[in-house]
């Protein structure tokens, strides 16, 4: 599509604040809280992520499309995102093992995106003012009927989304024949966590978010691991007990993200919407126990109360974000379970997280060697 013949598209907030720019060529009308990520690589991961699931994207690196698709650079099997905002939207692509243009790659899953935009005004915008629903429309719907479609979406505080993007069987992945068996609670599960364990000797089976306490431990795993996923972690009560009798078998368990909030959740222990959320590829953590700085990727929009975390009896914070002191990471003191709130399978460059899961494999292997 020639760039003077796109039609113009709107992005209209909760708060009533509209920003206009470009249809890339596919109409339509979509819903969701409006977040951004300051990844400046990545695009196709984080539009896969299973944890994007009911947000529009706005990426803050001006340039998207430019390097093109590839398969095997996906986190799950369609994109998951609502819709994308961008300043720059690359038609053509340079990458020579890229496999398609960005474009065709969005026309088959017929994702609303519009280009053009000032996203340096609109991200200054969301960080003073919060995440707050959006409305983007490429389709001529007019703006009073936007605001009354808007008007209806729920709010991402209280919504329940792991059912949508949780498998709806389980499957296996991995060697059937290595050292270790997990049982991973799948609330959104990304692919490259999954390559990560099984290259680490395990054999996991994903089971879907609703599966029973019976039904996991029936596959007699050695560990336990709870995943990443969108929304807010308090509707999912039925998991939260699961994750609480999960424990009292003292096999090792490890969270990441959701299965991060889940774990505190199901002690006691409360979660909160952050005015914005992180979401970015070198957020730096710092180790507590190591008291070495990590750069870390990020995807979240809850996060554990610090507070209730350090008058907890049983729990010991093991990390923690260094731009805001939120909490990034913790330990139970009484059972082998450890979890973080950032994304150790990302790598986006730096591999500082990555022991995370040798860490989880050496607990495993320890339990079975008692």
């Amino acid at each position: 599509m020639k760039y003077n013949t796109r039609p113009q598209a709107i992005l209209l907030l909760a708060d009533g604040t509209i920003f206009y720019g470009k249809s890339v060529g596919i109409s339509g009308t979509t819903f969701g809280e409006v977040c951004f990520n300051t990844g400046m690589t990545g695009y196709q991961e984080i539009f896969t992520d299973p944890s994007y699931f009911g947000q529009i994207m706005v990426t803050t690196n001006p340039h998207i499309g430019n390097y093109g698709v590839k398969g095997d650079e996906v986190e799950s099997d369609k994109i998951m995102i609502s819709g994308l905002v961008c300043k720059n939207f690359s038609f053509t692509h340079s990458r020579p093992h890229s496999e398609s243009n960005l474009y065709d790659y969005f026309e088959k899953q017929k994702l609303v995106c519009i280009s053009d935009v000032d996203t340096r005004a609109l991200v200054s915008y969301i960080r003073e003012h919060g995440a707050q629903n959006a409305v983007i429309s490429t389709d001529g719907t007019s703006l009073e009927d936007l605001k009354q479609l808007l008007y209806k979406v729920p709010n991402m505080k209280g919504l329940e989304l792991a059912s949508k993007v949780s498998t709806s069987s389980a499957y296996y992945f991995g060697d059937e024949n290595a050292t270790y068996k997990i049982a991973a609670l799948d609330l959104g599960i990304k692919r490259n966590i999954l390559r990560n364990l099984a290259k680490r000797d395990c054999y996991i089976k994903v089971f879907p978010f609703n599966s029973s306490v019976e039904d996991i431990m029936s596959f007699e795993a050695d560990g336990y691991f709870l995943s990443n996923g969108p929304g807010d972690p308090e509707p999912l009560v039925q998991v939260q007990e699961v994750t609480r009798q999960l424990l009292n078998t003292n096999k090792p368990m490890f969270g990441i993200c959701l299965g991060h909030q889940i774990i505190a959740l199901a002690n006691g222990v409360s979660t909160y919407k952050m005015f914005n959320g992180h979401r970015g590829i070198n957020h730096p953590v710092m180790n507590i126990i190591t008291g070495k700085g990590e750069i870390t990727s990020q995807n979240h929009g809850f996060a554990v109360n610090r507070e209730e975390l350090e008058q907890h009896f049983d729990f010991e914070i093991t990390h923690y974000h260094i731009n805001d002191n939120t909490v990034a990471g913790m330990k139970m003191k009484s059972k082998d379970c450890f979890s973080v709130q950032y994304h150790p399978e990302a790598s986006p460059g730096p591999h500082d997280s990555a022991y995370l899961f040798d860490n989880f494999v050496e607990n495993i292997s320890k339990n079975k060697n008692k």
